[in-house]
């Protein structure tokens, strides 16, 4: 059955939903899904009972080769036999290449014919070409958490969206103490973690045992609000590296890609069209940014954005070799003779997370709220110690300088301050980086259908939420925040 729970939290969020096409359950057919254990089979359906003509034949079957779908392609090999008859098996052989057997052309015309097919995010008809490449992503994400025996140091409010990108076909880890997960992980296995709440020594602890850690952040298209206010992640990265994408003392998995990752001109065409698209529907990392305009600003003067950032932040901690202290006196060095505008972090406007505001002496305006974007479109240069901001500024072509070492610096796009890792030499087109970050290192999950999808589909249903419901837990965050920032002002009040 469809998880009809996590339907309704999705449509609590979302202005307009398009109806999605289900079908009836039938017997297996040649290209078909993986048995989503929390998403009905109606759903996540590519394929259904029918018919269809095949175009190109041969430029499917190579697709299917290469990538290895069809059949129970989920399932590890040893236990796709009991989930395959034995024609379904020589078909899938016959594909594969196997040169001993029969020539089975027809068969597997006739076999991928006998459907007809459907795109599970839209429910519109679409070809075997297209339903491939659906089964294609699917796959790579079961491959790449198949080592994956535990997961480590995750909220219990994200453990249920987190789980889901997690599932290798037959299972999702566990959710562990770290204890817990190094006594029964076994060597060659992977255990995931949050790397802000798990032991400082996790790590180490896990690479003697053999096991490998691999952490886990948000991703950069995150959320319709605030991850400060329990709202579950559409997005995560999970970095096998061993580093991970903020902190530039190791090499991580973004970094990698951005080093030696052969950007051809499709995947830079796909990057350049999910920018547009991302900046057309103005979304940043927590959804649609619809909030006030900025105040009017000086005519005929640079205006200059610095963006502040949350001060117990690993992000902040990691990205150089000082902390943010002296960030607003290094801006003002940079830009002397410009109109500086300080925006602090929303997590810290609301009291949810530690943070300073600095006084009005320091800057020449505070712009505490509203919107970010429409403060992007205002400015000629973006600051940042290492925030996600200058990232989301140089897709909408704003000169940024970078006083710490986020991933984005070094390859020439950014005016870089601070001291950067050898391992960045390459100098890079804009489309590669947003297609590193944006489609090649990030999984993402459907808000409505609950389905592993496309930075595409995720941003298709961002560009169309509504303002985010209430419950009760964010509630409570809320109301909590409200009290820290009364507490703080009470405090300024007396010093």
């Amino acid at each position: 059955m469809v998880d009809r729970g996590w339907r309704a939290r999705a449509r609590g969020l979302i202005e307009s939903e398009e109806d999605l096409v289900v079908v009836e359950a039938t017997a297996p057919l040649l290209l078909r899904s993986p048995p989503f254990p929390w998403v009905g089979e109606k759903v996540a359906a590519v394929s259904l009972p029918g018919g269809s003509r095949l175009a190109d034949p041969e430029r499917l079957f190579a697709a299917m080769r290469q990538t290895g779908v069809g059949g129970a392609f989920w399932l590890p090999a040893a236990e796709r036999a009991g989930a395959e008859g034995p024609n379904e098996q020589g078909i899938l052989r016959w594909i594969a290449g196997d040169p001993g057997g029969p020539d089975r052309r027809a068969e597997a015309i006739s076999a991928v014919e006998a459907a007809s097919y459907r795109n599970p995010f839209t429910g519109a008809p679409c070809d075997a070409h297209d339903a491939v490449k659906v089964l294609e992503d699917w796959r790579d994400l079961l491959c790449a958490n198949r080592r994956i025996a535990a997961a480590v140091g995750m909220s219990a409010w994200k453990r249920d969206a987190i789980g889901r990108l997690l599932w290798d076909g037959a299972r999702r880890p566990a959710f562990l103490s770290a204890d817990h997960a190094l006594s029964t992980a076994t060597a060659g296995e992977a255990i995931v973690y949050w790397p802000s709440r798990a032991p400082a020594d996790f790590p180490a602890r896990a690479a003697r045992q053999g096991v490998e850690a691999w952490q886990v952040e948000d991703g950069f298209l995150r959320s319709s609000g605030l991850g400060a206010e329990c709202r579950p992640p559409w997005s995560i990265m999970v970095d096998r590296s061993g580093g991970i994408h903020y902190d530039p003392n190791s090499p991580s998995e973004i970094e990698r890609l951005l080093a030696t990752h052969a950007f051809e001109e499709p995947l830079l065409r796909r990057a350049r069209a999910l920018r547009e698209q991302i900046v057309a529907a103005r979304l940043c990392k927590y959804g649609v940014d619809d909030g006030a305009a900025p105040p009017a600003l000086p005519a005929g003067k640079r205006i200059a954005l610095a963006i502040g950032q949350v001060a117990d932040d690993l992000a902040v901690s990691r990205s150089g070799e000082t902390r943010m202290a002296g960030f607003l006196k290094a801006v003002r060095e940079r830009e002397p003779g410009a109109f500086i505008i300080y925006r602090p972090h929303p997590d810290v406007l609301a009291g949810l997370r530690n943070g300073d505001v600095p006084r009005p002496s320091e800057v020449d305006l505070i712009v505490a709220g509203g919107s970010l974007l429409a403060l992007l479109d205002k400015v000629q240069a973006v600051h940042v110690w290492s925030s996600l901001t200058g990232f989301e500024a140089l897709m909408r072509d704003v000169e940024v300088t970078v006083h710490g070492t986020p991933f984005y610096a070094g390859w020439g796009l950014t005016h870089d301050l601070a001291p950067i890792p050898s391992r960045r030499r390459r100098q890079l087109p804009l489309d590669a980086l947003v297609a590193a970050a944006l489609i090649l290192a990030p999984r993402y999950l459907d808000p409505l259908t609950g389905l592993p999808c496309s930075p595409e589909v995720l941003v298709q249903r961002l560009a169309k939420m509504a303002k985010p419901a209430y419950n009760a837990l964010t509630g409570f965050r809320r109301a909590y925040g409200a009290a820290r920032v009364a507490a703080r002002q009470v405090v300024k009040g007396r010093l």
